[in-house]
């Protein structure tokens, strides 16, 4: 399907708040092309439960909406660059990656305490077994947790009195205006970012060489 065939191009993305201000983000970038965002709820999103390292969870948060790609029911996908480790679809590619906003992990904790400075035992939310490594590295005497949930969900977990502390990417906090809420902006020594931490990807058919040649112009 060549892009302009269609008066505007939809965007799909998941329906948590990070997500859609991630597609604003790729819509704003683009004044002079009208851009539809479409909701899509994974897997991911429904189930708040399961463990993300477990096998056979790599399409997690995208399985939903590269099958609406792969069938034409929306034109791009904005995703967070890390939920796209696994294997693609063989109609699908990566149109382009947007720069990090911040590669950085960051704390947010009860009384915005560091790290270092958090009370012996301390419960600590992630969702990430490199995350819980580094961590038992820097302290080994912290109860390192698993959390799932949404950005806001995994606050309001915090707040509840569930964890003294949670670990939340740097980027996600900065687009969704939270960076009062942190603690401390984690520094490389304890834990080495992602290579992909705060970056989007956009991802496209392969058969769309219009839309390919809009978003590299435009992401070069």
């Amino acid at each position: 399907m060549n892009l302009f065939t269609r008066s505007k191009i939809r965007l799909g993305t998941r329906p948590s708040p990070l997500a859609i201000k991630q597609a604003q983000e790729v819509q704003n970038n683009f004044p002079d092309i009208e851009m539809e965002i479409i909701l899509i709820e994974t897997r991911g999103d429904k189930d708040k439960f399961s463990s993300l390292w477990q096998e056979g969870m790599s399409n997690f948060f995208t399985f939903e909406i590269e099958q609406a790609l792969i069938e034409g029911k929306i034109d791009a996908a904005v995703h967070s660059a890390k939920d796209l480790e696994g294997k693609m679809p063989a109609e699908l590619m990566i149109a382009a990656y947007t720069l990090a906003l911040s590669p950085f992990e960051s704390l947010v904790s009860k009384g915005n305490l560091t790290l270092a400075k958090l009370c012996l035992g301390a419960r600590v939310g992630t969702s990430s077994d490199k995350r819980k490594n580094a961590l038992h590295r820097f302290r080994q005497d912290l109860v390192l947790k698993d959390i799932r949930g949404n950005i806001g969900e995994r606050l309001a977990q915090l707040d509840n009195g569930d964890f003294e502390a949670v670990i939340v990417a740097h980027a996600a906090l900065i687009r969704l205006g939270l960076t009062h809420r942190i603690a401390q902006v984690i520094p490389r020594d304890i834990i080495e970012p992602h290579p992909l931490q705060g970056r989007l990807a956009i991802q496209i058919r392969k058969d769309n060489k219009e839309l390919l040649k809009v978003f590299q112009e435009r992401y070069a």
